[in-house]
């Protein structure tokens, strides 16, 4: 919302792929080839919401993953250039069609291989459909290569408008500059959001243009809304990471954002000062050309403003007096409102985004003395505005018993709360044939290894709960839908998620078509605890039940014991999950952990 917080001109939303891209798998609009759905996951509302607030927010789209239909078998997007550009145009045309958004900006593949012929193919699909307007951003990793491929490939270099870049450093390359497009750092911070992280933002926020020319930072990520020991827990610009409980903590970068994003807008531009103070630090100058004039100063010592990454080279802040010159349209500028943040590492009680007395400049001229750890904005805009708002309920962890019968007959998401897809997606499902036990379900839907972004497993799997239970009782209605070699799992004590999806342990106890069971202390079920018969077949509902106490575990089929007294050591305390042996569908009703 504009002049309210964060006040955020840009909103980047990952196009899913079915695959894991961090936190997390984000669903496709097109599972399989002859599959369209433009109404699953949340970035559809998450764009919807935002352009409610603010409707001149840019909104750029980027794929992680694929699903793995588009690469014909192999894990690679750029085989069939013509399918995946009619895959990302449809996703584009969807936004439109189901939901009136107009993505401004499109990207390739995040972080990983461009192909300039895709490149090109892409502008030609969009151009083909009517969206000229679209704009494309290349290619989401380093400077180079894609800035020495547009300097010897012109017909690269006219399709490509924003060159954009990963945690870039502040810095930039000599060939990106040479291309005479317009630079982005496109994903940058990712550092966890106390005033650290809160410096790091205010000197890239400034530095980024000061040292590398970038008009534009996007922060990966908006909101920290996912289980904290995840990879990179609370690496938003806020969290709120308890939906059972509602609370959430506008956390101080928030407001480091607010001192540039309140008094610019998409369309201003960087005047071209030599933003570097002598005693440290740094300040930038925007104007909307219509006479308003905005600097940015900040002050961040180094120890206070590292990033997560790169590495940041040695420098030294100091306080300083710094004389500012307002010269040629804005030498009849008398007065600038003054907003100031101090980041106090000694006492913690940083002062955030408070409104000081305007500035008189006398003369074209006005004097400040800069302390170290601070962030000013001198405008001439009166419009900005610390919000006020209510304190949001207290923290609570996640229930201790909990259900979930998936009995929603219009779910306002196609995934059920709470739930985090690590491999796989997990959806609402109507299971319109079945006599009325099992009516609505959910369902494991991706069949085939998407094309990936990380390694993810060769199982699926969903995580929920609390990371710090130690002794619990999951139990759940499965239904094996793959014959022969289907299967599927429940599980206690999960340790792991994200990127790091492959070496997931915990105490999983699997079920299988062929009538065998299993107890395995790892998802990919190499360290095996027990095993045996179970009798449970495909396409029949069974109920499986696991427990788990101290450092032994037991499991019920069908409410009779199956399996007892298995020795569980290591993890000690993790979530609980529930997945599929392979990429296969497959059910799960009435869900309860305890």
């Amino acid at each position: 919302q504009p002049n309210f917080g964060a006040s955020l001109h840009i909103l980047k939303v990952e196009i899913g792929g079915d695959a894991q891209s961090t936190d997390g798998t984000e669903p496709s609009h097109m599972h399989y080839e002859n599959d369209e759905n433009y109404f699953r996951g949340y970035e559809w509302w998450l764009m919807k919401e935002a352009k409610k607030r603010n409707p001149k927010i840019k909104l750029i789209g980027l794929p992680w993953a694929f699903p793995g239909w588009i690469g014909r078998g192999e894990n690679w997007p750029y085989d069939y250039p013509d399918i995946t550009a009619y895959y990302i145009v449809s996703w584009i045309l969807g936004a439109k069609q189901y939901h009136d958004l107009d993505i401004d900006y499109i990207g390739i593949w995040n972080e990983r291989a461009f192909s300039s012929k895709y490149i090109k193919l892409l502008r030609y699909t969009l151009d083909k459909h009517g969206l000229e307007q679209v704009r494309i951003i290349a290619s989401d990793r380093l400077w180079e290569p894609i800035s020495f491929v547009m300097m010897i490939d012109s017909e690269l270099h006219g399709v490509v408008d924003v060159i954009g870049a990963h945690y870039p450093g502040t810095k930039t390359v000599p060939d990106a500059i040479l291309t005479g497009k317009k630079l982005w750092s496109s994903e940058d911070y990712s550092t966890f959001n106390n005033d650290v992280g809160a410096g790091c933002w205010a000197r890239i926020l400034n530095q980024n243009y000061v040292n590398g020319n970038m008009t534009s930072t996007i922060a990966w990520n908006l909101v920290a809304s996912y289980y904290e020991e995840l990879p990179f827990g609370r690496c938003g610009l806020m969290t709120a990471q308890e939906p059972w409980s509602g609370h959430y903590k506008v956390e101080s970068p928030i407001w480091i954002t607010a001192h540039t994003t309140q008094f610019t807008q998409p369309g201003w531009s960087y005047l071209q000062v030599d933003g570097h103070l002598e005693g440290g630090g740094s300040f930038v100058a925007l104007t909307d050309g219509l006479g308003n004039l905005t600097i940015i100063i900040e002050t961040m010592s180094h120890n206070h403003s590292k990033c997560i990454r790169p590495p940041l080279p040695n420098f030294s802040v100091i306080p300083q007096r710094a004389t500012f010159y307002l010269g040629g349209s804005f030498c009849t500028v008398e007065t600038l409102q003054v907003w100031h943040s101090r980041l106090d590492f000694e006492s913690g009680n940083s002062s955030l985004f408070q409104q000081l007395h305007p500035v008189s400049v006398w003369k074209g001229r006005f004097t400040l003395d800069l302390n170290v750890d601070e962030v000013y904005t001198l405008t001439t805009l009166k419009t900005g505005r610390k919000c006020g708002c209510p304190e949001p309920p207290p923290p609570q962890p996640f229930p201790s018993n909990y259900k979930d019968d998936f009995n929603i007959r219009n779910p306002p998401f196609s995934e059920a709360p709470n739930f985090a897809d690590q491999t796989g997606v997990f959806e609402y499902f109507v299971n319109a044939s079945d006599p009325g036990d099992h009516v609505f379900t959910l369902r494991q839907v991706v069949v085939q290894r998407p094309i990936t972004w990380v390694s993810d497993a060769d199982q699926t799997i969903s995580v929920i709960g609390n990371f710090k239970w130690v002794n619990m009782t999951v139990t759940c209605d499965i239904y094996i839908e793959k014959a022969r070699d289907g299967g599927v799992f429940i599980a206690g004590r999960v340790d792991n998620g994200g990127i790091y999806v492959r070496r997931t342990k915990g105490v999983f106890f699997w079920v299988f078509a062929d009538g065998t069971y299993r107890v395995t202390g790892d998802l990919a079920g190499q360290k095996i605890l027990m095993k045996g018969l179970a009798g449970v077949r495909d396409n029949a509902w069974h109920t499986l039940t696991l427990n788990i106490q101290g450092d032994s575990a037991s499991g019920l089929l069908n409410g009779y014991p199956l399996w007892e007294n298995v020795t569980v050591s290591k993890p000690g305390n993790g979530w609980a999950a529930l997945g599929t042996r392979s990429f296969e569908l497959a059910q799960f009703d009435n869900f309860h952990v305890e």
